[in-house]
């Protein structure tokens, strides 16, 4: 069987380094020709560089054909091709004992480039590249979006299963949820264009990490695959779980980057069924103060309601 040849080009930076930045992915499949970006309110062009490659190589997780990754930041290729074997050796120590910067990403890049035939390359930034230079609009546009600037027509499809400070969406979804001693609810807004609903769930016999991913999983379920969604997760747990583990414990048959099964498989599972086809965007916990008071009163009254009810059912013993 021939292998077929991915090529990806990143790019990203923030502006002011340190401060807001954003990160842009063109995927080359053949005459496919796809695209990712995303934003962070506060990060550095080193770590925006990392989190374009990640994200691109997130988004083909198949270990059967080969990918060419092509950069203008030598801290990215020269970290991947002569640093990051030695770092890990040294348990993410450089030559001299101090800690790695950016240790979190290049852990996430290590996940994700073992067993896998990926090549480096570095090209020339501003330099006439024609994908390069899209991979740099994307991820300006993405930073200007963020800071609340209009940001870029995208050129050929923008699509990616998951991904983390993309701009807001017409769809979006406010997880909130409690748990206590193997009792868990949720609560949730979801909105849809000028609509607003509340959806709330129980399980029992369940964590507080297993209820996050389930509901995560059953809210997603409820909505079209065709529109894109952003899901504001309320612990990093799922947020990063959904946007930069996934893709790794899928393709190590869910084992960590340790060998050990993960946590919570089926639930894990259940989301990654149903994030595949699908744009999601994570973000952390929305600080909208009107969504936050919504959601706690929400919790409140279906704790309250629940308590009423099981006072009820002793009281007719």
């Amino acid at each position: 069987m021939n292998q077929q040849r991915i090529t990806l080009y990143t790019d990203g930076g923030a502006s002011p380094n340190p401060g807001p930045g954003g990160w842009g992915v063109v995927i080359l499949t053949g005459d496919d020709q796809r695209e990712l970006s995303g934003a962070e309110a506060h990060t550095t062009n080193n770590r925006m560089e990392l989190t374009a490659a990640i994200r691109g190589l997130e988004a083909v997780v198949t270990e059967a054909d080969a990918v060419q990754v092509i950069t203008d930041s030598q801290y990215l290729r020269r970290g991947v091709t002569e640093w990051l074997a030695g770092w890990i050796a040294k348990g993410w120590r450089k030559k001299d004992g101090s800690a790695v910067l950016n240790a979190d990403l290049w852990r996430c890049l290590a996940e994700l480039t073992a067993g896998r035939q990926v090549d480096w390359a570095w090209v020339k930034g501003h330099a006439g590249h024609r994908h390069n230079e899209r991979a740099d609009a994307l991820a300006t546009a993405a930073a200007d979006t963020l800071r609340g600037g209009r940001g870029l027509k995208a050129q050929g499809a923008e699509s990616g299963p998951t991904q983390q400070g993309s701009p807001p969406t017409a769809r979006s979804i406010h997880l909130r949820l409690s748990c206590h001693r193997g009792r868990g609810r949720w609560v949730a807004l979801v909105r849809d264009g000028g609509e607003e609903r509340l959806v709330e769930g129980r399980r029992n016999g369940t964590t507080g990490n297993e209820l996050e991913v389930l509901a995560g999983a059953e809210l997603l379920a409820e909505l079209p695959e065709a529109e894109p969604v952003t899901f504001f997760a309320p612990s990093d747990y799922l947020r990063l779980g959904a946007s930069e583990w996934l893709a790794a414990w899928r393709r190590r048959g869910w084992r960590t980057a340790g060998g050990k099964a993960v946590k919570n498989q089926s639930a894990w599972q259940a989301l990654s069924r149903q994030l595949a086809g699908r744009t999601v965007h994570w973000r952390e916990s929305s600080e909208e103060p009107e969504v936050r008071k919504r959601l706690d009163q929400a919790l409140r009254s279906s704790k309250g309601a629940e308590t009423s009810q099981s006072g009820k059912k002793r009281g007719g013993r």
